[in-house]
């Protein structure tokens, strides 16, 4: 539209029954737009709703060790966390020590280390294992699909 001094510009916005809305207030001179401020406001609500939408949530999925798992139900877990990795969602793996199995804290670190290598192909390791009081845990997150 042009460049106007203030007083100008507020008669025409009345004029065109209008709102003159500053944009950029840091600018020299000042930015403003002669809109509809509450259509503006509403447009704005409008495309935030929007951008909430498509906006991924993050699911973690929990599997939970312990110090001595046995190979059939190590197999059976790490079935259950292909799956999760494919659904897209991240993997919290850990190890659970009760009572004096803390004494076994590599076996937990082997045991999340052997997880994390067969699932090197649906996802990769976020945080190595890392002992927090009487857990182990790891983070895997899935692979993009490109």
């Amino acid at each position: 539209m042009g460049i106007y001094p203030i007083r100008q510009a507020l008669s025409k916005a009345e004029e065109m029954g209008l709102d003159l809305v500053e944009i950029s207030p840091n600018a020299e001179p000042p930015v403003c737009k002669i809109i509809d401020y509450k259509k503006f406001l509403y447009e704005q609500k409008k495309r935030e709703k929007v951008m909430k939408a498509k906006a991924t949530k993050v699911i973690v999925k929990e599997i939970r060790f312990g110090p001595n798992t046995d190979d059939h139900d190590y197999d059976f877990k790490k079935k259950h966390a292909e799956k999760f990795l494919k659904e897209g969602a991240k993997l919290k793996a850990y190890v659970f020590f009760k009572g004096r199995s803390i004494v076994y804290k590599d076996k937990g670190e082997i045991l999340l280390l052997r997880l994390a290598q067969d699932l090197e192909e649906f996802g990769k390791v976020e945080q190595m294992p890392r002992l927090e009081g009487k857990r182990m845990t790891m983070f895997i997150a899935p692979k993009t699909k490109k």
